[in-house]
């Protein structure tokens, strides 16, 4: 069951029908986004302060709707790797709290010069960066994405709606309240921050169909909810993807960093879309590193799905099938295949990829640079863990997503990523001949 098929059914509208119950709603969000647009960053850091503090003083308050939320994940039979995404606990709120804080001190984009230049006739042209205006959220599972996204947006001058599906539904709601009474009480529209989740699926389609009221739409979550946002939404959209993330190890792969970066792209998290899924090994490096991999793997429960190759290393190893090089597992498995050369890994990489992130362990300067060059992929990394590719990481305080499709925005997104710029000319009473 996907985190999208519960509960989905408490709202018999249509999209079309939601679309015109919700207008007033996301009518309401194009007010308050306008508003934001013309706020101080100091208005707009104090909202993020005050989120950051009612986070921890609504923690036991959210923590009982988490509880709902993860008690129906079990009767529902949700996958388990979901189940982790889904989880509150303390240290995560704490860390979202912190988080928002990070963002508050992260430079405002808005009104930044991108570039500009006086004509001959004396005529000023700035391009400057400005909201978008109302962003759109489609997500799965992962309360933790309703306060980044929010955070981001009130930095970035936008309002948000968002979907945050049914399996965070209790969560979400109460995540939702919180912020929105954060917002409200240093004076800015709590409209800022809308949910269409009491429509379900509809509401979801109402989004995708809110042309005029949304400005641009994010999907984060699996392939098959990506694609149906791409393939159905009248609505620009900025598309994330899902993580068939590859470790290469060179030829001169230095041991330690093979077995510690793998274990740690694989095992560190799991269910998230920068864990490593496959692992490609040069043939001159098999028989030096694959054993400490595999032992390392296997002494943390991983599955190995291998070639020929690897199975005549480990016995206990699955045999891979075609499939496999395309599998995002989101679980304790890795596909692991050995290679000719580098070229036969940049050729396999770029033809199985998601284009999200990969990585070469390599003591070969000339490899590395073939490597971050030829790779065609968001994010593309020399002897680091894949597990990197995260706005947090990257000190963008929180991430909307990553994407990985090439216009607009690729890889993490975070302030710049959500906004767009418009031309200011200023002249003195200059006509055109």
């Amino acid at each position: 069951m996907s985190a999208d098929q519960s509960r989905d059914d408490r709202s018999p509208l249509t999209g079309e029908a939601a679309l015109a119950a919700l207008r007033p709603r996301l009518q309401a969000a194009k007010q308050a986004g306008r508003s934001l647009a013309t706020r101080t960053s100091g208005v707009k850091d104090a909202a993020l302060e005050a989120i950051a503090q009612a986070l921890v003083d609504n923690e036991s308050r959210i923590l009982e709707a988490n509880a709902r939320d993860l008690d129906r994940a079990v009767e529902t039979g949700l996958p388990l790797p979901m189940h982790d995404r889904l989880r509150l606990d303390h240290d995560r709120i704490a860390a979202l709290a912190d988080a928002v804080r990070v963002v508050v001190g992260l430079t405002d984009p808005i009104g930044t010069l991108v570039r500009g230049h006086r004509l001959p006739n004396g005529v000023r042209i700035e391009q400057v960066r400005v909201p978008f205006g109302v962003l759109g959220v489609i997500y799965e599972a992962r309360p933790n994405v309703t306060v980044d996204i929010a955070a981001l947006a009130i930095k970035s001058g936008n309002a948000v709606a968002l979907r945050g599906g049914s399996a965070a539904h209790d969560t979400n709601d109460v995540l939702v309240q919180v912020l929105r009474e954060a917002i409200a009480s240093v004076g800015l529209p709590a409209d800022a921050v809308v949910s269409v989740d009491d429509h379900g699926r509809a509401g979801a389609d109402a989004l995708m169909h809110a042309r005029g009221l949304i400005d641009v739409l994010i999907p984060r979550g699996g392939k098959a909810l990506i694609q149906r946002v791409v393939q159905t939404s009248t609505v620009p959209v900025i598309e994330t993807g899902d993580g068939n993330v590859h470790v290469y190890l060179d030829a001169s792969a230095d041991l330690q960093h093979a077995v510690d970066i793998v274990v740690n792209a694989k095992t560190q998290r799991v269910s998230v879309c920068n864990a490593a899924e496959t692992v490609l090994v040069h043939r001159d490096a098999a028989e030096r590193v694959l054993p400490a991999v595999l032992t390392a793997l296997h002494d943390r429960d991983v599955t190995i799905h291998g070639d020929e190759a690897v199975q005549a290393i480990d016995s206990s190893v699955v045999p891979a099938t075609e499939d496999d090089w395309q599998t995002e597992y989101l679980a304790l498995e890795l596909a692991v295949h050995v290679v000719d050369s580098i070229d036969e890994a940049i050729e396999h990489i770029n033809h199985f990829s998601t284009h999200h992130t990969e990585s070469i362990i390599t003591e070969d300067y000339a490899n590395a640079e073939r490597f971050l060059s030829e790779v065609d992929s968001a994010v593309v990394m020399v002897n680091t863990s894949t597990r990197f590719t995260d706005g947090g990481q990257f000190g963008f305080g929180a991430e909307v997503g990553i994407s990985t499709q090439k216009l607009h925005a690729r890889g993490p997104m975070g302030l710049p990523e959500l906004t767009t710029t418009k031309w200011l000319v200023r002249g003195e009473g200059q006509i055109r001949h």
